[in-house]
């Protein structure tokens, strides 16, 4: 099974704070590294936890709130430095391209490789990324600006030919693609072989959703239902719901909420306000509601 891993490498929310770093996150799936949001000093992080800077493929940002952006800058520099020539795409609303035109400007002609903006549509849910393997899906979430949340999902993979059979029933090589499609074999004698005779199924697709920043919003549940994971914002703890509801963020109890909704697997809290000097209530607060649920930490990798 190829690799499924996602590096956290900030959880913390606007406020600086000693504990936590801004948001962001790797995610390398198919030998293939994405980011989600650059908060500042994100390349830092990614020197800390010896992540392979240079084989960064895209950036996926979901606002354009600085703890989300910052760290885009530094990171744009430190890749040239390293001398990147590969075409570097960034999915974002469009208004991020004010502050990447000064940027690039300022910059001129000591960046060693071009920038791509691919402009979100932060009203709908649409795929952003696709290639053989995997798809990148947008879709909105409920916040104080235009705030997009992403899924990352595996593309139904072929059955597995069982190789017994292929010498058994002499099955030719250009039959075999179509076999691993779902096809049955027709021998020379005219005998249908049944596809389930002579394929196991393939391991099924895995999902990671992140949404973050977002009030609490059931509308949301369609567009994560049935993730192997879910990161899910918990910026404060149940007592302060007022504060969730007037800055449209949640608490813990209501990211859990979200999860046994969608009936996803496993949830990950994060985007911790930094009035928390420990996180334990709002795991507890969590876990209550979905058992299955585990605090985001920097360097923490978790594998699907």
């Amino acid at each position: 099974m190829t690799r499924f891993d996602i590096t956290i490498l900030g959880c913390g929310s606007a406020m600086p704070s000693t504990l936590h770093h801004p948001p962001s996150q790797l995610i390398d799936l198919n030998d293939k590294l994405f980011m989600i949001d650059c908060g500042e000093g994100t390349q830092l992080q990614m020197r800390k936890f010896k992540t392979r800077m240079g084989k960064l493929h895209a950036l996926f940002i979901s606002h354009l709130h600085g703890d989300h952006i910052f760290g885009l800058p530094g990171l744009i520099s430190t890749l040239s430095l390293l001398g990147r020539t590969d075409d570097l795409h960034i999915y974002s609303h469009r208004e991020l391209d004010f502050m990447l035109k000064p940027l690039l400007i300022y910059m001129g002609s000591h960046l060693s490789f071009r920038i791509h903006l691919h402009p979100m549509n932060p009203s709908q849910r649409e795929v952003i990324y696709e290639n053989k393997t995997i798809r990148i899906i947008s879709f909105p979430l409920k916040h104080r600006i235009d705030t997009n949340g992403f899924l990352f999902e595996e593309k139904e993979r072929p059955r597995h030919m069982i190789r017994e059979m292929i010498d058994f029933y002499r099955i030719p090589l250009r039959q075999i693609a179509a076999i691993k499609a779902g096809a049955d074999f027709v021998t020379e004698e005219g005998t249908a072989v049944p596809n389930n005779i002579l394929t196991t199924p393939a391991a099924p697709p895995r999902k990671y959703a992140y949404c973050s920043d977002t009030a609490y919003a059931p509308e949301i549940i369609p567009y994560i239902e049935g993730a192997d994971l879910l990161y899910h914002e918990a910026t404060f703890a149940e007592s302060e719901l007022s504060r969730a509801t007037e800055t449209y963020h949640s608490t813990a109890r209501q990211a859990a909420e979200m999860a046994a909704a969608a009936r996803v697997k496993k949830l990950v809290i994060g985007h911790f306000s930094s009035r928390y000097n420990e996180l334990e209530t709002l795991l507890q607060e969590a876990s209550e509601i979905f058992p299955q649920t585990e605090l985001a930490d920097e360097g923490k990798i978790l594998s699907l």
